[in-house]
């Protein structure tokens, strides 16, 4: 299972991200960026942008000189290419831009994927000017992200071996004192830690279900990893664990936790 998991876990599809993460990043992104207190006409490096959902609604909210996405994944990059933003192909802890060339460096939904990730955040605090702001979004996997942590219950319900690759285990450091550590730990100034809670309603259990067919991320992975009677179990308990309103849409909420800091 590893071995498969691995390969289909990349993060390489534009267009099933979208289904499975970019609609509800978005959501946050449009609360977060307020939250964040930069001004218009600014500088904006948008560290680990995907497929540009960040970046974009920099674009369209902030009123940027300049948006710059940087990925490692260059699917995602070609993807992205075609808004108001640029975006390059680059590398969270060895990022190809000058130091201090940006006002605000930011990230969604990255950050507990990077293997340094207070290198990666030295790195964006490195590339804003003095007094500039660094910060990120990361989805509440223990307890708040209502899609996850209802799909991760019913793996493990149906897979007892499935409580190793919960999220909410896995990724300890989306949580605010980890984060407000890591900020620190880089070296930024004046740290702040807020939840943000955005509406996550589904057309029907197909448009909830469907994406985690995909590979896209660590559970469609799991899922891409059963034979198809363990699939058509999980599928069972998961639909059995959410609601749908008498339209037969399923309303969920999501929770990502945002952390914020100063370039001293």
């Amino acid at each position: 299972m590893g071995t498969r998991q691995r390969q289909v876990g990349m993060w390489t599809g534009a267009g099933a991200y979208e289904r499975y993460m970019g609609r509800w990043s978005r959501l946050v992104a449009r609360e977060f960026l307020p939250w964040c207190g930069v001004g218009y006409g600014l500088r904006w490096l948008d560290v680990g942008c995907g497929t540009g959902v960040l970046s974009g609604v920099v674009a369209e909210r902030c009123r940027p000189r300049l948006v710059l996405g940087v990925d490692r994944s260059e699917a995602f990059v070609a993807a992205a290419r075609g808004g108001a933003a640029r975006f390059v192909v680059g590398d969270a802890t060895a990022l190809p831009v000058r130091e201090g060339a940006f006002d605000a460096a930011v990230s969604g939904l990255v950050l507990n994927f990077l293997p340094e990730p207070v290198a990666a955040v030295a790195a964006k605090g490195r590339a804003v000017r003095p007094g500039g702001t660094v910060a990120a979004y990361v989805w509440d996997y223990a307890e708040g992200m209502g899609l996850l942590r209802r799909f991760w219950d019913a793996a493990v319900g149906a897979d007892p071996a499935a409580a190793a690759l919960d999220e909410g285990r896995r990724f300890a450091g989306c949580r605010p004192e980890a984060l407000r550590d890591v900020w620190t730990r880089a070296g930024l100034a004046e740290v702040a830690v807020t939840g943000i809670e955005v509406p996550t309603v589904f057309a029907g259990f197909a448009d909830l279900w469907e994406p985690f067919l995909a590979g896209q991320g660590p559970a469609p992975a799991y899922v891409a990893s059963l034979d198809p009677p363990a699939r058509d179990r999980l599928r069972d308990a998961l639909a059995a664990s959410v609601g749908a309103d008498g339209q037969g849409t399923v309303g969920l909420t999501a929770r990502a936790w945002a952390v914020r800091g100063t370039r001293p």
